[in-house]
């Protein structure tokens, strides 16, 4: 009798073991070996999951990954979002990870060229969940934007060129109030002294920004532009700046002409004095930088592109000045 006690003990001890050593594996032994990315969707399964890891990953044992994500109820809690699985994870964890939405952020950059609200929308669709035709249906609600303080007329105050810790399913919401943040924490009491210094307010500050960056990359001749056009500001001439002309036209002329200088809008500096009614790109900071820190050359009312042909400007306090840097430049355009 006491050898059967003592074989019902072992047994017992034995599968106590067992079932411990199953919860341990389970829940706090890792069954991965490397780091993956999951992206999952609405319509993801945890096949899908598990599919994917075996694609990126070292999982130890697929098994028991497929029975803790049926123990766990994975198809019915799962959620969306971007998660980072690693070599520290159980396979419990990333089941607790998918139907908790314990997400990681991805890094979201918005720069370049933002100068139309297709590129906006190809840009942010290339980096996050949503679709470039939701963005787009998106920029023309007026209700929605009005959350922003723009119209679909002109939506690029709305925006702020930066990198961002964001969660890859993100609502477009989500992405134009962490940019209202970026905005606002870039327009400091400083920064607004220096604008107004400058007369300008900081909608205003945007919009000369704006043409700026459509005039040149060239980080450090960008004063000396925005200066030209503060210039231009205080004595009462026409900006004539070609980028807001370019701008009437979508951006799809190679070259702005004489008969292009004609067209009837209020963002045509040729035609319309002071600054157009609203930005005419997205500008990074350094532009913004730049008209709060302008370079006035003693003077400078005018610029062209160089004889150089390097991307480079020179700039000139007469007209005849810049006339001659004119025909220079096109002089040697003619010989290229």
């Amino acid at each position: 009798m006491k050898t059967i006690l003592k074989l019902l003990a072992a047994i017992l001890a034995l599968v106590a073991v067992l079932i411990a050593y199953n919860w341990l594996r389970d829940n706090k032994m890792p069954n991965f070996y490397g780091k993956a990315e999951l992206y999952v969707d609405e319509h993801t399964t945890p096949d899908d999951v598990v599919d994917s890891l075996k694609k990126h990953i070292n999982v130890l044992s697929e098994r028991r990954l497929r029975k803790v994500f049926a123990e766990k109820k994975v198809a019915d809690f799962i959620q969306p979002g971007h998660y980072v699985v690693n070599s520290k994870h159980s396979s419990v964890y990333v089941a607790r990870m998918l139907n908790n939405g314990w997400q990681t952020p991805v890094r979201f950059t918005l720069a370049g060229s933002l100068r139309t609200y297709g590129e906006i929308a190809r840009k942010i669709a290339a980096q996050l969940q949503l679709d470039s035709a939701s963005v787009a249906a998106a920029f023309a609600d007026s209700a929605f934007l009005a959350g922003f303080g723009v119209t679909p007329e002109n939506i690029f105050p709305a925006f702020f060129p930066a990198t961002y810790d964001i969660y890859w399913n993100a609502s477009l919401g989500d992405v134009l109030e962490r940019c209202r943040k970026a905005s606002d924490a870039f327009w400091t009491d400083d920064n607004l002294v220096k604008a107004a210094k400058a007369g300008l307010s900081r909608s205003e500050a945007v919009v000369l920004a704006s043409i700026v960056k459509g005039e040149s990359h060239y980080k450090p001749e960008l004063p000396k532009i925005a200066g030209v056009y503060l210039n231009r500001l205080n004595r009462n001439m026409l900006l004539q700046a070609d980028p807001t002309v370019a701008y009437c036209y979508d951006y799809g002329l190679k070259r702005v002409l004489f008969r292009h200088l004609e067209f009837d809008s209020p963002y045509n500096t040729y035609k319309y004095a002071g600054l157009p009614p609203g930005p005419i790109c997205v500008p990074d900071k350094e532009y913004l930088e730049a008209v709060l820190n302008p370079d006035y050359g003693g003077g400078n009312l005018y610029f062209c592109a160089s004889k150089n042909l390097d991307g480079t400007h020179v700039f000139a306090k007469t007209l005849e000045a810049h006339n001659r840097n004119a025909k220079a430049f096109q002089n040697a355009l003619g010989k290229k």
